[in-house]
C-alpha cells in the first residue's frame, strides 16, 4: 500500500512507467465509465487519460489495508481544456484494491462522474446540479 500511495502521489504524464510495478499483469480496473482488463489495456487507458488532461494530481487523504486488500480515499485535481474553460477541477473518490503476488490485481474506483465531467459542461452542468439539488 505504501508503494501505491507513493506512486500515485507523484504521478504525472512523465511517470506513467512507474505504474507497471504496481499492477499484476492480469489486473482488472473499473471506474464509473470504464472497465479495463490486463496491464496493456490499463497502460493504454492511463496514457489516453494523461494525454487529454493538461494537469492531473492525486492527493491521498486516507488509506487502510491488510495483506489481501486496501482502500484509498483521494482527491483528484485536474485540468482539461474542454471542461470548465481549462480551470482546475477537484473530485473526491475512493479506490478499493485487491492484491495478488504483491501487486494490485483488482482496482475499483468510486467517484461521482457527474461532478467530474457532466457538471463542467455548460448547459448540462446546470441540469445535473439542479437534479442533485432535488430540483
Amino acid at each position: 500500500m505504501d508503494r501505491f500511495i507513493c506512486v500515485y502521489s507523484e504521478l504525472d504524464k512523465d511517470k506513467l512507467a512507474s505504474l507497471e510495478s504496481l499492477y499484476h499483469p492480469d489486473v482488472v480496473f473499473e471506474d464509473p465509465a470504464h472497465k479495463v482488463e490486463g496491464w496493456p489495456a490499463l497502460e493504454a487507458y492511463f496514457r489516453r487519460l494523461f494525454t487529454n488532461v493538461t494537469h492531473c494530481v492525486f492527493t491521498i487523504e486516507e488509506s487502510m489495508s491488510d495483506a489481501h486488500q486496501g482502500y484509498v480515499v483521494w482527491t483528484m485535481t485536474f485540468s482539461h481544456p474542454k471542461l470548465s474553460k481549462g480551470e482546475p477541477r477537484s473530485v473526491k473518490g475512493c479506490s478499493h484494491l485487491i492484491f495478488a503476488d504483491n501487486r494490485v490485481i483488482k482496482h475499483r474506483d468510486y467517484f461521482d462522474l457527474g461532478e467530474m465531467l457532466y457538471e463542467a459542461i455548460p448547459i448540462l452542468g446546470r441540469v445535473v446540479k439542479m437534479i442533485k439539488a432535488g430540483l
